[in-house]
């Protein structure tokens, strides 16, 4: 009986040839071994798949779910905790400066009103949909969202009818009087009357304004 040793092992590890990234041995985890190697290293492919497939699915679960609010932050008025909470320090503060006055006193009617209005006022945003932020007030909505429209197109043009109102009567009085013989005393002491008729003719001023666009009558010729 006689011991040989492999010639290999008698050598240093450092005159040992490296295996290259081909040569190296591959571990493969496969349930079915014919299978694995009929279809040539199918299992690699089918862990590949289960690690993308598991990947996939921690991602999708550890996702942020969509916010159900309206508006990031925001919450309807009807349903904010803090919005009532305000609706009741209002009144409880009209309501205790009541006590100060007798029943049937001017201050305490006027107080009574008062305590009437805020309910209303609060009924109302609470109905109109209106958000409310972590404060209790009402914010407006202003992003182009249609359902919002209302809170801020509605009192937009009526802003801008009002404003266009106020300066067409002012232009149209400053035109009356530019003919007089002291205009400038009548700018400082209004007429009364001429303003009252300019001040009713006024409401159709987007029509007059419009028919002196057509005219040319609406900027100065010599500007």
């Amino acid at each position: 009986m006689s011991l040989t040793i492999p010639s290999n092992l008698a050598k240093p590890a450092a005159l040992r040839p490296k295996l290259s990234p081909r040569q190296r041995p591959t571990i493969v985890c496969s349930a079915n071994p014919s299978k694995q190697e009929k279809s040539g290293g199918g299992g690699v492919v089918d862990l590949k798949a289960l690690s993308a497939a598991v990947a996939l699915s921690s991602i999708l679960l550890s996702a942020p779910m969509p916010a159900a609010a309206d508006i990031s932050g925001l919450t309807p008025c009807k349903e904010s905790k803090q919005f009532a909470k305000r609706e009741k320090q209002s009144i409880k503060k009209l309501e205790s400066s009541l006590k100060l006055y007798a029943a049937d006193s001017a201050p305490a009617l006027a107080i009574k009103a008062s305590v009437e209005k805020t309910k209303r006022r609060f009924d109302n945003y609470a109905k109109q949909g209106l958000l409310c932020g972590a404060d209790g007030l009402p914010h407006l909505i202003v992003n182009g969202d249609q359902r919002h429209w209302g809170e801020f197109i509605t009192p937009g043009f009526l802003f801008l009818y009002i404003a266009g109102w106020i300066g067409w009567v002012g232009r149209s009085y400053l035109i009356a009087i530019r003919d007089e013989k002291k205009p400038t005393m009548k700018e400082i002491i209004i007429d009364v009357p001429l303003a009252s008729r300019l001040l009713f003719r006024g409401f159709s001023w987007p029509v007059a304004a419009y028919r002196e666009l057509i005219n040319g009558d609406l900027i100065a010729k010599d500007v």
